[in-house]
């Protein structure tokens, strides 16, 4: 089979390998599509502890795909089932884990950032997804490439679960990104007026497009276009979908009494510490937070959601591609051009 593995920064190699075995308590998936994110950009640019010409690692961890072979201990699941995976799977053991919260266990593997992912025909799902729920079953119809993107609408979901959100709420979000948009569509699920800030006037036109409920501004004066879109109030709700400091401390003056700040983007060590205005905090009563990945209930809650046709992301793909253009798709996905960029896989096991 063809995979697309990382050796080191700026050297990833799309290679034939072996399709892997299975043992007793594992399943092989047939990979249908999986999507490049940022984290793969970033791998790919930087590198990434333990990987090297000794030991490649193959990409990926925004996936979904049908159930080729099913080890002989393996309950429930069977083969030509259409799947989607949350990729972290926590050590199971830590008080973390039995919270169910998966995603945040220091002793976490996740598919394609410390064990082989899904850029590649075939992938082993090993036991321990399989037993903590990180496979979710689709529909008999499943549209692999959407189901593929899951992944990083539940990260934003995540997010989105902090924001106590209300109809009629103002909102801004800033980063007009896949993750960005992301938070735009649940916030106008839930009732909130959006406002998208960007550098990007192309990008925002394209998300105007799509969205065209949504108020954008890409302006050197985002205190004014937040006074007048909110007609001198404030804002309820802001979500920092970019690595950019002064973004942070830039939203801070401009909520309501009783805003919410979600900083989802986060800012590079290298620009730490970040200076904000605590007295904002205290006597605007605002409440700020953080949060990082998803927990496996976030993930199921939003394929229901996919699935259900409440929230359609079909617009966010915009670049699909051949395993054998990965490179291609990468080099896109680091110029920011398009939305979401995914290779789409069709060959089946011959058996």
């Amino acid at each position: 089979m063809k995979a697309l593995r990382l050796y080191g920064p700026k050297d990833i190699r799309i290679e034939e390998v072996p399709v892997p075995a299975i043992n007793e308590n594992e399943i092989l998936l047939k990979v249908k599509a999986a999507a490049f994110c940022g984290t793969d950009v970033r791998m790919w640019q930087y590198g990434y502890p333990g990987v090297d010409e000794s030991k490649p690692l193959t990409l990926g961890h925004e996936f979904a795909g049908v159930i080729e072979k099913v080890g002989h201990n393996v309950p429930f699941y069977q083969p030509g089932m259409n799947v989607a995976l949350q990729p972290n799977i926590g050590c199971g053991l830590c008080d973390r884990c039995v919270a169910g919260n998966f995603h945040l266990c220091d002793n976490y593997r996740a598919f394609g950032i410390n064990m082989d992912g899904a850029f590649a025909d075939y992938v082993v799902i090993p036991e321990d997804a399989i037993t903590r729920g990180n496979i979710t079953v689709l529909s008999d119809t499943p549209l692999f490439a959407e189901s593929a993107i899951i992944e990083p609408l539940s990260c934003a979901y995540s997010g989105f679960t902090k924001m106590q959100v209300e109809p009629g709420d103002y909102a801004l979000v800033v980063g007009a990104g896949p993750i960005g948009v992301m938070h735009v569509k649940l916030l106008h699920l839930a009732g909130a007026k959006v406002l998208l800030n960007d550098l990007s006037e192309e990008r925002l036109a394209y998300c105007k497009s799509i969205l065209p409920y949504l108020e954008t501004y890409a302006g050197d004066d985002l205190p004014g276009a937040v006074e007048a879109f909110t007609s001198g109030k404030g804002l309820d709700i802001a979500i920092t979908a970019n690595p950019a400091p002064s973004v942070q401390a830039a939203v801070l003056p401009l909520m309501n009494y009783g805003g919410r700040v979600n900083f989802f983007g986060g800012i590079p060590k290298e620009k730490q510490p970040v200076s904000i205005d605590t007295n904002l905090i205290h006597y605007r009563e605002l409440i700020v937070t953080g949060s990082t990945r998803s927990s496996i209930a976030h993930y199921r809650r939003v394929v229901n959601l996919v699935e259900s046709g409440l929230l359609d992301i079909s617009d966010l793909i915009t670049d699909r591609y051949s395993i054998e253009e990965a490179e291609t798709a990468i080099e896109n996905a680091k110029a920011a051009k398009g939305i979401k960029h995914i290779i789409e896989f069709n060959k089946c096991l011959t058996r």
